[in-house]
């Protein structure tokens, strides 16, 4: 019986069923498969049979897999006189979505596959194989990961753009001089010492940076994810899938993705007036503001619950990719918009709430409240309805 087999050879039969059994009338031989895989340079005949292979089989790499699930998504990919993988542009959203799910159920057959090939080093080696639960645990987070909202199944490149911090700021700050490596920075430092240029301590929100790009990576392992300076974005950037971090006062990137998406929030950095920076909702006599909650300690400002949005719509300078936007109005919101769905104790609820209350629609946005205690951001839960501030969606207002 099937259930017997080794993990290995359940990915290797379902391989060789696509190629064999796709098509009732197109059985896809491996040397047409290894030259559609290949494009200019052809995969060896020999590598597909080891992808196939029931007694011996080898693990296909996650970019082989991925080239599996777009030529089996699409019986176009066997027209004409000989087969050839298609460009993900040439895809029908159909195909796309089935190209989506084929590729998550064969990543998450070489997830089984590559833990049964460590188990069997472990032994090998006289070291226990970790328990049921704990395999369990790694299914149930490879699924969360191919079905949560930072997965961009057609393989595309991410870029996520985060404010730079202004100058008078980095000018207090080691390491964040790029036209003076050899700038000290401390005065304790001796001065025969030099230090190093770092360029991630000129970003802004580097906790939200931190814990997105994590994410993005094991999310898409065979995408390229780039992380920029707002001020710094090439052409190619703003075609990409773009990620957002960060208020409209420093990240400019997030300010014209705002105007260009068309959503009923306004984001006011308005630092200097009494009630302090605020979204806004609306115009004019019944617009509604929502402010960051701040309490004193004697002379000392706390921060008690950021505002963030979180936003999701279709690029405006490339309708093919996504644009997200996670906006506090500190850097307590940035991060907590993004923990939002990478959070495993509640990325899973609140990605089931978007999906059943939006759809496919896009754009929308969710303006969240995000509590702050001792100075930690806690995740928003946005089944919680006091934790929506407001909602909206193009298709559903």
């Amino acid at each position: 019986m099937e259930s017997k087999l080794d993990p290995r050879q359940i990915l290797a039969r379902r391989l060789r069923e696509l190629r064999e059994a796709s098509w009732p009338d197109m059985k896809v031989t491996q040397p047409q498969l290894a030259r559609a895989m290949g494009g200019d340079r052809s995969l060896s005949v020999a590598l597909i049979s080891s992808w196939e292979s029931h007694a011996n089989p080898k693990i296909p790499p996650i970019p082989r897999l991925a080239a599996y699930a777009t030529f089996f998504a699409t019986p176009r990919s066997v027209d004409g006189p000989v087969p050839r993988l298609l460009n993900l542009s040439e895809l029908t959203d159909e195909e796309q979505h089935a190209r989506s799910d084929l590729e998550r159920e064969l990543l998450r057959l070489r997830g089984a596959a590559m833990r049964s090939a460590d188990t069997s080093a472990l032994r090998s080696m006289g070291v226990a194989a970790p328990r049921a639960p704990v395999v369990a645990e790694a299914d149930q987070l490879a699924d969360a990961l191919n079905e949560g909202l930072w997965r961009f199944g057609d393989g595309r490149p991410v870029t996520i753009v985060c404010a730079q911090l202004p100058a008078e700021l980095l000018a207090r700050m080691p390491y964040s001089d790029p036209a003076d490596p050899t700038r000290l920075g401390l005065d304790e430092f001796a001065a025969d010492q030099t230090s190093e240029y770092i360029a991630l301590y000129t970003y802004a929100d580097l906790d939200a940076l931190f814990e997105l790009y994590g994410h993005v990576r094991a999310a898409n392992p065979v995408n390229q994810v780039n992380l920029r300076a707002a001020n710094q974005l090439k052409p190619d950037d703003y075609t990409t899938h773009l990620v957002s971090l960060g208020g409209t006062d420093w990240n400019v990137a997030t300010g014209s993705v705002l105007d260009r998406l068309g959503l009923p929030v306004r984001q006011v950095a308005d630092w200097d007036s009494p009630e302090g920076p605020y979204f806004e909702i609306g115009e004019g006599t019944s617009a509604v503001r929502h402010h960051p909650r701040v309490d004193w300690s004697g002379k000392q400002k706390i921060l008690r619950e950021d505002v963030a949005l979180f936003s999701r719509g279709p690029n405006p300078y490339n309708r093919m990719r996504t644009v997200t936007l996670c906006s506090g109005m500190h850097g307590s919101g940035s991060y907590g918009a993004v923990r939002a769905l990478t959070d495993a104790r509640f990325r899973d609820r609140n990605g089931e709430y978007v999906r059943s209350r939006f759809g496919d629609s896009q754009p929308f946005c969710i303006l969240t409240r995000v509590t702050v205690e001792n100075g930690i951001p806690l995740t928003p839960d946005w089944t919680e309805p006091t934790t929506r501030l407001f909602e909206w969606s193009a298709e559903q207002p």
